[in-house]
């Protein structure tokens, strides 16, 4: 299956809004917290800047502003843009979801106009397909068999790593608390535009375990799926491990609790592990079947059925 031109192009347009949005909002912030680094330790979870403003973007943000941004320039240059843009347009689906009930009005606009960019990017990436024009147009290859299961072990393992914190602070928390998590009440502190913690563990689990799934399996869509994962994989580890190693939890690890312990590995394993699924799959993948040769210069056309159909 290819995209048609017309569809690809608005797919590009549809992600440079996105690109745009997430754009506005982070020069917002820039400006209100004064400095890039402010913003990214705001990022990395480091609240020491509410005195100064609170922040409205999150680490999601700069993640689907690249991920929108790589899917654009993906439709613009290639025919199987698909999986590209169906991935980018769950992922951000999913993640401005929360937003429609988010307190502010500011919040509710660009989650209703994030919302209808990526339903538009679903949409694009299921009917502006079309099937091959001719028995002899090559396929998007596969990824290779080595690194694809490679990969999704390691997106298998983030997803049950997920998992099991959430299990964890479930036990260890209130159960209004544990509501909060998922569906962003008052005693959660986050930032505007931010899914709450429990959404987006649930949203990144699911994502998780679909590229992992897709990898093993050595699906045509499994790049897309699995880059985006290992995106948000790399930048969450990235942003937990530049905490540990600001606060010195990571030169201190063996003399931390276990839960703070496990804690810090997590996020240096997942880092490890992000870094990892990007390179295994943004490799070149397994080269396609190649197309059935054209058939010879003045072949005579297959003999008709027998017995012939009516009207033949």
């Amino acid at each position: 299956m290819t995209v048609t031109r017309p569809a690809r192009l608005t797919g590009a347009a549809l992600c440079g809004a996105l690109v745009l949005v997430a754009a506005v909002w982070i020069l917002k912030d820039l400006a209100a917290l004064g400095a890039p680094a402010d913003l990214a330790w705001y990022w990395a979870g480091d609240r020491f800047f509410l005195a100064r403003g609170r922040a409205a973007t999150s680490l999601a943000d700069p993640v689907l502003l690249v991920a929108s941004a790589a899917t654009a320039v993906a439709a613009l240059r290639s025919r199987h843009a698909a999986s590209a843009l169906a991935a980018t347009g769950t992922a951000t689906l999913a993640l401005r979801l929360p937003g429609l009930w988010a307190p502010g009005s500011g919040a509710l606009v660009t989650a209703l106009l994030e919302l209808a960019l990526a339903t538009g990017l679903v949409l694009v990436a299921a009917v502006g397909r079309r099937p091959a024009d001719t028995p002899y147009e090559p396929l998007p290859g596969r990824p290779r068999t080595g690194p694809a299961v490679t990969a999704g072990v390691l997106l298998a393992a983030a997803a049950v790593t997920v998992t099991g914190w959430e299990l964890y602070w479930g036990v260890r928390l209130p159960a209004e608390i544990t509501v909060d998590r998922f569906t962003g009440g008052r005693s959660v502190v986050k930032a505007t535009l931010a899914p709450p913690p429990g959404w987006l563990s649930a949203v990144l689990v699911a994502l998780y375990a679909t590229a992992a799934v897709s990898a093993v399996a050595r699906a045509r869509h499994a790049r897309a799926f699995g880059l985006l994962a290992g995106a948000f994989l790399a930048a969450g580890g990235l942003a937990g491990t530049a905490g540990a190693l600001r606060y010195g939890t990571l030169v201190q690890l063996a003399d931390l609790p276990g839960p703070h312990r496990a804690d810090v590995l997590t996020s240096v394993l997942g880092l490890l592990a992000g870094i990892v699924v990007l390179v295994l799959l943004a490799g070149r993948g397994a080269p396609a079947a190649a197309p059935a040769p054209y058939p010879p210069a003045g072949a005579l056309p297959p003999p008709p059925p027998h017995p012939r159909p009516p009207g033949w």
